[in-house]
């Protein structure tokens, strides 16, 4: 039971962090320093990353129609623009896809620790904060509609996707603030950050899952328990996450993220400073 409750809370702070610029892994990490699964270290590993999976339904979930090209509703023209999404999401995920798959064993042992996340926090909060002062007054001429990006848009938001990599930095921080930086308003960039997070899920997903199997550990019903806990409670909170975060960005900046990062990572480090 107690098990039961550590999923649950690693499932809330999953389905509020994934979405947020503020870095679900990185969270996920720092909970892991005070809140540890009684699991084996195969499995712990493999369950911070296919926890996600209850976050991606939640995307398919509330982006259902605008995602589905089959819609009898949608006239031919816009299961034309619904192809050219996809096709536009797929080419965004190929460079964090490639760097993922060859260093992903080396991140798991270099980066994933407190001290990274915590300047991750530090950096990339700053950034959001003098990216939403430079452009202020310039969301008027940014791309206003998701279809309205093009494969060009794209690939450069695929390219700061793979800043994502590094614990701390927030999938969703890298690919909204880099689409903010080339041209791309708050409320595109978000929608096209989250389409981007169900294929990039999943072959993460993939490729934890497939690194367990492959490491022989055998799951236990109990572990199999805490990972479908933690998928149903993160699906259930992204919910409603996705839907607050998508309100709140079409009328306020950024810039109190880029706050919460900053705070968080001092408090971070000053806690390893003096307990490590």
């Amino acid at each position: 039971m107690i098990e039961i409750i550590k999923a649950i809370l690693f499932g809330i702070v999953e389905g509020i962090t994934e979405w947020l610029p503020v870095s679900s892994t990185g969270h996920l990490i720092l909970l892991n320093e005070f809140v540890t699964l009684q699991m084996s270290e195969e499995f712990n590993s493999m369950f911070d990353v296919v926890i996600q999976l209850g976050a991606i339904l939640a995307v398919i979930v509330l982006f259902f129609h605008k995602l589905n090209p089959f819609a009898p509703s949608k006239s031919n023209l816009e299961k034309k623009q619904t192809w050219s999404l996809w096709f536009k999401v797929i080419a965004a995920i190929i460079p964090s896809g490639i760097v993922g798959v060859l260093f992903d064993d080396w991140m798991d042992a270099h980066l994933h620790n407190g001290i990274v996340v915590s300047i991750a926090l530090i950096v990339y909060g700053i950034a959001f904060i003098l990216v939403e002062r430079r452009n202020q007054g310039k969301y008027a001429k940014a791309i206003s509609d998701v279809h309205d990006i093009d494969y060009k848009t794209a690939l450069m938001i695929g390219l700061f996707q793979c800043l994502s990599l590094v614990p701390g930095t927030s999938r969703s921080g890298s690919t909204i603030l880099g689409a903010i930086m080339i041209g791309v308003g708050r409320s595109a960039g978000a929608e096209f950050s989250f389409f981007m997070a169900i294929p990039t899920m999943l072959g993460a997903s993939a490729i934890k899952g497939l690194k367990f199997l492959l490491s022989g550990v055998q799951a236990t019903g109990t572990e199999i328990g805490v990972l479908i806990v933690g998928c149903i409670v993160s699906f259930i909170v992204s919910l409603l996450v996705i839907r607050g975060l998508m309100e709140y960005v079409r009328k306020h900046s950024f810039s109190v993220f880029g706050v919460y990062r900053i705070v968080l990572g001092i408090i971070v480090l000053a806690y390893f400073a003096i307990f490590a």
